[in-house]
């Protein structure tokens, strides 16, 4: 069955998908993202990702191309039309279509795409299972990390070096050595003592939706969350670490710089977040 995608209004064969040349998130990553996870059925979270959407393009001063609602049901139809049940669904909003220049056009009508496909649960499934590998690259970012833009080349230039090295994910780290978030993940340890720490989110790093949903997955489990950085070393001696995000959920961490966490394996907390996590996540059926 051909995927088909969003495009402006219109639902549109994948392959003849296009925007035009001068939309200024081709030229300028003058745009914003979300991507929502799709399991059993149901799309998880949607509520915080529109949520965070909304603050994006309110900090980028973008208009939402169309009503909340509205999109809630283009959503909806982008899932069923590619029959996705377990997979990702990706919006893009950008400033829209407007001859070149930096500043704000007058009348551009931003511009909205939409996509969903299927994943391979058996990969993600494999690596909860044996837990990932990551590597540290040194923090080279805009300091506005917090809205979720397009423009993410110093992130796709640490995940290209991440996959060289055969590691997943790359975690960015400060001057001062504390680690920020990862490239396309948010960044957690659990110290010997079972307590869970996360740098906070009030700058520096995005304010990740799985990474709120843990919360309050954590409280009901009984787990101890401290909002910290932990430097790269703490990290090195924990007894745990892991990844979150809505394409890995909670994905256990077992290698950082090539040196192994703990005994190399995924760790208890880490494994109870995950089963505890589809149950508490906000859930909103797709059919």
């Amino acid at each position: 069955m051909p995927r088909i995608a969003y495009v402006n209004g219109r639902y549109v064969p994948h392959r003849d998908a296009a925007v035009h040349i001068e939309d200024r998130g081709y030229q300028f990553a003058d745009g914003v993202y979300e991507v929502c996870e799709v399991a059993r059925g149901v799309i998880v979270d949607m509520t915080r990702h529109l949520d965070r959407l909304d603050r994006s393009l309110r900090e980028l001063e973008i208009a939402w191309p169309m009503s909340r609602r509205t999109l809630e049901i283009a959503i909806h139809e982008v899932i069923r039309r590619n029959r996705v049940s377990d997979g990702l669904v990706y919006l893009q909003v950008t400033r829209g279509v407007a001859s070149r220049d930096h500043v704000f056009p007058a009348d551009a009508k931003p511009a909205m795409v939409i996509t969903a496909k299927r994943t391979d649960r058996g990969t993600l499934a494999r690596r909860w299972e044996s837990g990932v590998k990551v590597i540290t690259v040194p923090e080279n970012r805009w300091e506005r990390v917090d809205i979720k833009t397009i423009g993410l080349l110093p992130n796709v230039l640490a995940k290209q070096k991440a996959k060289l090295a055969g590691a997943l994910e790359a975690w960015f780290v400060g001057a001062d050595g504390v680690v920020l978030e990862g490239a396309s993940t948010n960044a957690w340890i659990v110290t010997k003592d079972g307590v869970l720490v996360t740098r906070p989110a009030d700058h520096g790093i995005l304010r990740g939706v799985t990474r709120t949903t843990v919360f309050d997955v954590a409280r009901k489990e009984g787990l101890s969350i401290e909002e910290r950085g932990f430097t790269v070393e703490e990290a090195l001696g924990a007894r745990e670490a892991f990844i979150t995000s809505a394409t890995t959920v909670v994905m256990p961490v077992v290698e950082i710089d090539g040196r192994v966490i703990a005994n190399g394996h995924p760790g208890s907390v880490s494994m109870t977040l995950r089963k505890a996590f589809f149950d508490v996540a906000e859930k909103t059926p797709v059919w």
